[in-house]
């Protein structure tokens, strides 16, 4: 009876190890899948989060702090419709964040991380100016404009992004781009004449 108990207990005891053993190699398999998404978007969040602040060091810190909130829930995140939207979300809330917790100041700079132009042909000293009159507009504006227009997302998707309607997107986009042709900066560079960032074209499906 002793012999029979102990083999029991024995058998019992591998199945445990190999469960255990099966929960390891499932959690490894997520981590691998993780550091996979994250070195593949790494680039795109810090150019966003950068265009975000104005600041490569806190780009960089802000696209971290929105992956940190990710990996802790990356089991239920890999399964979303849009794991690239979702992320998002989390990068602007972490950005907006910042301004709710104490006042932030900022200076964007003209030049982006990687030293380049984010449109090859893109003449710098417009760019330049562009940065410049991006970093008048209210975090709330900013945010509108660099997911429609840089990051090309449609207004539903920066609505779903932002956590607010597509009318609002409308609204803040419609005050930002007054507000950009209304900028010294860009007037003074003729910047309307040959802009990037046009409403023409971008009228969303009825």
């Amino acid at each position: 009876m002793r012999r029979s108990a102990i083999a029991g207990a024995g058998a019992d005891g591998g199945a445990g190890d190999a469960g255990v053993g099966a929960v390891a190699e499932a959690e490894a398999d997520l981590d691998a899948e993780f550091q996979a998404y994250m070195a593949a978007r790494w680039p795109v969040l810090v150019r966003t989060a950068f265009l975000l602040t104005g600041d490569r060091f806190l780009a960089e810190d802000l696209a971290q702090t929105a992956l940190t909130r990710v990996y802790a829930s990356w089991r239920r995140v890999r399964r979303a419709d849009d794991v690239d939207a979702y992320v998002r979300r989390v990068l602007v809330n972490a950005n907006t964040g910042r301004f709710r917790k104490r006042r932030v100041a900022e200076h964007l700079v003209a030049v982006p991380l990687d030293g380049r132009s984010h449109t090859p042909h893109e003449p710098i000293a417009q760019r330049s100016a562009l940065m410049a009159a991006l970093a008048e507009l209210p975090a709330r504006q900013r945010a509108v404009v660099v997911l429609r227009y840089w990051e090309d997302l449609s207004e539903r998707d920066v609505a779903s992004v932002m956590g607010c309607s597509v009318g609002t997107v409308k609204s803040q986009a419609s005050k930002a781009l007054a507000r950009l042709r209304a900028s010294a900066v860009l007037v003074d560079r003729d910047f309307h004449r040959d802009s990037t960032v046009e409403e023409s074209g971008r009228k969303e499906p009825e």
